[in-house]
């Protein structure tokens, strides 16, 4: 990744103060913002990696949201099947080398995930420390 994409990165997202969710988030960030600029050739095995890095980083949340017993565990989990499932359909017209929709698809994630987290993961973040902080 280039410095330019390193500073693009570590300034795309809010910190929860979660470090286990933080650190999953810069990945993907990371890698969204990788993918922005790599060439054709990267480009291909670049997105299998998101793909296999946001299926872990999905099940994760998942492993948090039952662990702290999460109220809106059923639309936290819709939103990351819906995306699963585009996800999926793109890794398709990859596999099928139609990249231009892709890239473009690739584009808008971090609007997606800039909302996801302000919402969704905040709200799981702020249940996570409010557990952490209960009498044990």
């Amino acid at each position: 990744m280039t410095a330019v994409g390193e500073q693009h990165a570590a300034a795309s997202f809010t910190l929860l103060g979660v470090e286990s969710m933080d650190a999953t988030h810069r990945e993907f960030i990371e890698l969204v913002s990788w993918l922005a600029e790599a060439d054709k050739t990267e480009f291909a095995e670049g997105f299998a990696r998101l793909v296999a890095h946001t299926q872990r980083h999905f099940e994760h949340e998942s492993r948090l949201m039952r662990a702290c017993r999460f109220s809106a565990i059923g639309e936290h989990e819709n939103d990351h099947s819906r995306v699963l499932g585009e996800l999926a359909f793109m890794q398709r017209q990859v596999d099928a080398g139609r990249i231009f929709p892709v890239r473009s698809y690739v584009r808008q994630l971090p609007d997606w995930f800039n909302t996801h987290l302000l919402t969704m993961d905040a709200a799981l973040a702020a249940s996570l420390k409010q557990q952490d902080q209960q009498p044990g």
